[in-house]
Formats: C-alpha cells, structure tokens, sequence
C-alpha cells in the first residue's frame, strides 16, 4: 500500500462513528462535548461500539461505579445490558426487574420491554401482559393506554424475539413500523414529527428482530446524516446529542438487536 493510501486510510479511520464515540469517553466514561460522564449515555456508547466490534476500555469500572445512583427500570436494565456486552452478567442488578403479578416490570411497558431485553428472557406472564398491550393496529407504546410508536414498536418487537414470539403479532407490529417511513427513507417517531436518526435505527433494529430485512432506503437516509468527523445529526435539521444518536446508529449499522 502506497502512502497516499495509507494517508488516506488513517484519514477515513479518524473521522469513522466508532473513532467519533472513542474520541469523547475518559477514564471509561463517555459525554457529549462540553457535558459530564453519565451512566446512561455511557451504556449507550457501550453498546454501540460492542455492536460494531469495538472496545470500551474502562467502560465495565466505570459503570459499576454509577450502579448505586441508579433508580428507575430502564436506567438499570439499559446499564445491565451494557455490563453484559462487556462480558459481565450482573445478577445483582437483575434481581431488581421483578415482574408484578400481571407480568409488567416496572411503571410502563417500555420499562417491561427494556427489562426483558437486560434479562435475556421473558416469562409466560410477562409475553402475555406485552402481547396483550398490543393496539389494533400492530403497534406497541410507551405507556399503558398510550398512543403506539416506532421506537416502542421496535423495542417490543425486539423483546418478542427475545421472548421467542413469531407468528400475526410480529407481522402486525412490521407492518405498523413501515407506516412510519418518510419519502426521503427515514423513520419518524410519530406521526407527522419528521424522520431522524434515532427513530431509523430503531426502526432497522425492529425488522432484524421480527427477522424481516430492513429497507434500503433507511440506510441511504442515515448515510446522508453522516458528518465529517464520524458522527451523525439527529435530522436533517438538527445536530444535537452526537454522541448519544451515533452510538445508537452504530448498533442498526452493524444490524444487531438487543441483548448483543
């Protein structure tokens, strides 16, 4: 290899999405420009950089020593979830996603459906309560008696597969995800929002979980949303949280679901 591709090589390695995500973590925590660490965002770049293969030096310290902060459901399921990609299996925070008696974890069915996916499994009473909160029209939502979206969508259809569902409830949810592709190959969170970044690569992960392929033209939309320096806007129009919206296309890119 001649230098000039060598040059060029090092130049498309720099300004790559992991390379983007690597450049804002310290001491195995990562934030956005000019914010602090968290363990939130870091869980996030966690796994979007265990999606695409990449290391997270530190990550699995740091973030065992935010656990004590850690309150609601989906704080510690997302966290969990990031220990394990890691290799770290915590029982210890587990034991805190307790179904009730009706098989939801947590306050709402997206802590139910985050709870499942850290761990790993769904039982009986608890595919019954999401499989029963599914609308007439195939989606799923954020809350109990709320409007279906995309993202939660996607998310239970990511733990229906965890779950082992297949069959007319995950064809619904599909078909439901698919209403929400824009013209220009992204996906919107609700109706009439607009596409963004977030939204499409819930919506890629979703059709991976429910085995279906994901469309073409979701890709296309997340490639024009590439900036110079590796990471990707939240829209066409706005720009914000780059750290937190390329760790989660880094994840639909590399086509994995969670748990990794």
């Amino acid at each position: 290899m001649g230098i000039a591709a060598l040059v060029s090589a090092a130049l498309l390695a720099a300004t790559s999405p992991v390379a983007f995500v690597h450049s804002h973590g310290a001491n195995g925590g990562f934030s956005e420009s000019g914010g602090t660490t968290d363990a939130l965002l870091t869980s996030w770049a966690v796994l979007g950089l265990r999606a695409a293969g990449a290391p997270a030096p530190g990550s699995l310290t740091y973030l065992k020593s935010q656990e004590p902060s850690l309150a609601a459901t989906t704080d510690i399921a997302l966290v969990a979830l990031a220990e394990e990609s890691l290799g770290d299996r915590n029982e210890t925070l587990l034991a805190k996603l307790v179904p009730r008696p009706n098989g939801q974890i947590g306050p709402t069915l997206n802590s139910t459906y985050w709870a499942v996916l850290a761990l790993g499994r769904s039982s009986p009473v608890t595919t019954r309560f999401i499989l029963g909160h599914q609308a007439k029209s195939g989606g799923f939502g954020w809350g109990i008696g709320g409007q279906p979206d995309s993202n939660d969508t996607a998310a239970a259809l990511e733990a229906l597969k965890v779950a082992h569902v297949r069959g007319a409830s995950v064809t619904r949810a599909v078909r439901f995800l698919r209403g929400f592709q824009n013209r220009d190959g992204g996906f919107e969170l609700t109706r009439g929002r607009g596409s963004d970044a977030q939204s499409t690569a819930w919506a890629i992960q979703g059709f991976v979980a429910a085995g279906v392929t994901p469309p073409r033209t979701a890709f296309a939309y997340l490639a024009k949303l590439k900036r110079a320096d590796g990471s990707y806007r939240y829209s066409a129009k706005y720009a914000a949280t780059p750290v937190w919206v390329t760790s989660q296309v880094l994840a639909a890119l590399a086509k994995k679901t969670f748990p990794l």
